[in-house]
């Protein structure tokens, strides 16, 4: 794959005429290791070193990485569930609450200290698998849920129209 320099494009650190060619990227800014970018444009810089990735539809990108993760036939390891709930656009506290966990367990799995249980692994499948979390329930209701009861959820629903509404939900 050849070079071809590019007019007006600089090197940032030495200020030289930056050539252009097509590249493998190893992508581990999005920290995972192995991930390679295939073909994609890189300038560098011939005189010092110095070479700036451009990397187009990041965020198409990173939904893409995010689907073949969920893909895989085994646990997450900690980089993957780091990527997963930045993804999703929580803070290790807001995806602990989320999960059921405390935020030493997510720090604990991220770090690979510990790894991520059977129903963490596959509610946060689930999670990425919808594409969003669920805007109309906030977090704070999970705090108030009784983990050591169980009962009947009483409903009384009525058919309007086209559509069903609850009357009591409790």
């Amino acid at each position: 794959m050849g070079a071809e320099t590019q007019k007006g494009m600089k090197c940032t650190e030495c200020g030289a005429a930056m050539s252009t060619r097509t590249e493998n990227h190893r992508y581990e800014e999005c920290g995972l290791r192995y991930v390679t970018l295939r073909g994609i444009s890189v300038n560098r810089c011939p005189d010092c070193g110095n070479f700036e990735v451009s990397i187009p539809r990041l965020e198409e990108l990173h939904r893409l990485i995010a689907k073949c993760l969920i893909e895989k036939m085994t646990r997450f390891t900690g980089a993957e569930i780091r990527f997963l709930r930045k993804i999703l656009g929580l803070s290790a506290a807001d995806f602990a609450r989320r999960v059921g966990v405390t935020v030493e367990t997510v720090s604990r799995w991220e770090n690979n200290a510990t790894v991520i249980g059977t129903q963490a692994d596959r509610l946060l499948r689930l999670l990425i698998a919808l594409g969003k979390l669920p805007a109309k329930y906030p977090a704070e209701k999970l705090d108030l849920i009784d983990s050591g009861k169980a009962s009947d959820t009483r409903l009384g629903l009525r058919l309007q129209g086209q559509a069903w509404s609850a009357e009591a939900c409790a």
